[in-house]
């Protein structure tokens, strides 16, 4: 590079700002730095040679910073089109020098309103105003003004520069990083502004957080965006895939729903569906349990418990082939044990991921289906008995715990369980009556006996004939939503077999 270079940089993430401009001022050519503020200040302690944004407009900041860089003298320079005679000459006549280069990048504001305790005043001084200006009207001059907007493009466009030109190709990648940058800004005011989860209009802009190794199939592409990495830390393992995300996901939602006071408790899925469910006193006990219900669906699946993994589980869970565990920490020991197998990923929970208030999102053809994320407290949920006879001491914990499996189970749900651990899951069938005969016979096949055992159903039973199909199986008591018009006919059908029913009226379907 051999001509003068004019840099407007600006930046509120200094890191390697010094080293970038000591790069483009080692270039072959002129580079003539214009920065504002603490920037500023840094380059010029760096030894840069820098002039004030003041200094190039003849106009001081105003309004505590707020007005510095919204400015003809600025803006000029940075829209000004290199390809019409009529902008270069309206430049000239104005006395205004182009940029060639805008490396700007915006108050963290979302960085701020995720702070406790900030007040909407603190939130208001930190939207960037003038920052987005230049940074869109960089992007928009993109084919003569080089936007800067991340660190991480530092090192590329000094390579570029060094190489006489900069491809059309970078340039548009690097407009396109700034109006990702500007959009996603927008959308964390928007949303933090909004009095509704469901505006007239969706803000959505979320950054990369890591491509995936596929996504339900080796042939289709996939990529994660959001912030999954501030929920869970991969310890060891391969990459995750789409499938691999969902299952985290739900082992992680299925595992919040059991407080630590209770004991150790210890889930296992498998495509999203809980196969074993348990509590013990000990990590390990909580295994044997939950592995009794499924052992043969265990093989491949989930793991996720809320107790730190010691040495003894570790040993355990590594006598089968398990994809991922998911825990709080890994005691050294069984950490060590557990890397020996290169691909097995090891996760460890960072933060609660069953935050009141959160929505979700489901993609259909033409755009995304919001719904508040079912997180209603099923330890507040009343239970209303509508059978001559009362569920025992031991029949009520016995259906919290059901209640708390089936939530997380794909419908139509039945649950069979004991008061600590699952005993047959009957998951995602067309009818109720079968899911409740798959989850009858899921229990056979492990040697399980339903006798005296409870079952959960996350929706009401239309028949009794799923009531009877349950009872036969020697089912107790049964907890369920109720609301059906033949509530009375499955009301019957438990007191003729003197068994115990609970109504929550809430349902949970989980399609």
């Amino acid at each position: 590079m051999s001509t003068a270079m004019r840099a407007l940089i600006s930046v509120w993430d200094k890191q390697h700002v010094v080293e970038f401009a000591r790069g483009l001022a080692s270039l072959d050519g002129t580079v003539a730095f214009v920065s504002t503020g603490n920037t500023r200040r840094l380059l010029d302690e760096a030894g840069l040679p820098v002039r004030s944004v003041s200094e190039v407009t003849g106009f001081p900041e105003i309004l505590d910073g707020r007005v510095k860089t919204l400015h003809p003298s600025i803006h000029g320079g940075i829209l000004a089109r290199r390809d019409l005679p009529a902008h270069q000459q309206e430049l000239a006549a104005h006395q205004i020098a182009p940029f060639d280069l805008v490396v700007v990048n915006l108050y963290p504001f979302a960085e701020t309103i995720a702070q406790p305790g900030i007040t909407l005043s603190d939130a208001l001084e930190h939207i960037d105003i003038g920052g987005v200006a230049l940074v869109r009207a960089a992007a928009k001059n993109f084919p003569a003004v080089l936007p800067v907007v991340d660190p991480s493009d530092y090192e590329a466009v000094l390579g570029a520069l060094r190489s006489g030109e900069v491809p059309m190709e970078m340039r548009r990648r690097l407009a396109a990083r700034a109006f990702a940058h500007t959009a996603a800004y927008d959308a964390a005011i928007a949303a933090y502004l909004s009095d509704t989860p469901f505006p007239a209009t969706l803000p959505l802009a979320w950054k990369l957080d890591r491509e995936l190794r596929y996504g339900e199939n080796p042939h289709q592409r996939a990529a994660l965006y959001g912030d999954f990495s501030r929920f869970f830390e991969q310890l060891h393992g391969k990459e995750l895939s789409l499938t691999n995300v969902l299952d985290v996901a739900a082992a992680q939602e299925l595992i919040e729903e059991f407080h630590p006071d209770e004991g150790v408790a210890l889930v296992i899925i498998k495509h999203t569906n809980p196969c074993g469910a348990a509590i013990g006193a000990t990590g390990l006990e909580a295994w044997q349990r939950a592995l009794a219900t499924d052992s043969v669906s265990a093989f491949g699946g989930i793991v996720a418990t809320n107790a730190p993994c010691d040495l003894s589980l570790a040993q355990a869970i590594d006598e089968i082939f398990t994809e991922i565990i998911i825990a709080p920490a890994f005691e050294p020991a069984a950490l060590e044990l557990l890397q020996k197998k290169k691909n097995r990923r090891l996760m460890r929970s960072c933060r609660p991921v069953t935050e009141r208030g959160s929505c979700l999102l489901h993609s259909v053809p033409g755009g995304v289906l919001v719904q508040e994320a079912d997180r209603h407290p099923l330890d507040q949920e009343p239970l209303k008995v509508v059978t001559r006879r009362h569920p025992t001491e031991e029949e009520t914990r016995a259906l919290r715990f059901a209640w708390r499996i089936a939530k997380h189970v794909k419908s139509n749900a039945i649950v069979y369980t004991a008061t600590d651990r699952t005993l047959g899951v009957g998951a995602g069938q067309m009818s109720r009556v079968d899911s409740a005969r798959m989850a009858v016979w899921k229990a056979q096949a492990a040697g399980l006996s339903l006798a005296g055992s409870v079952v959960a159903s996350d929706a009401m039973f239309p028949f009794a004939d799923g009531v009877e199909q349950a009872l036969e199986a020697g089912a107790t008591a049964v907890i369920q939503p109720g609301g059906s018009v033949r509530d009375e006919e499955v009301i019957a059908a438990a007191d003729r077999a003197g068994a115990a029913m609970v109504f929550t009226g809430h349902r949970h379907f989980w399609h």
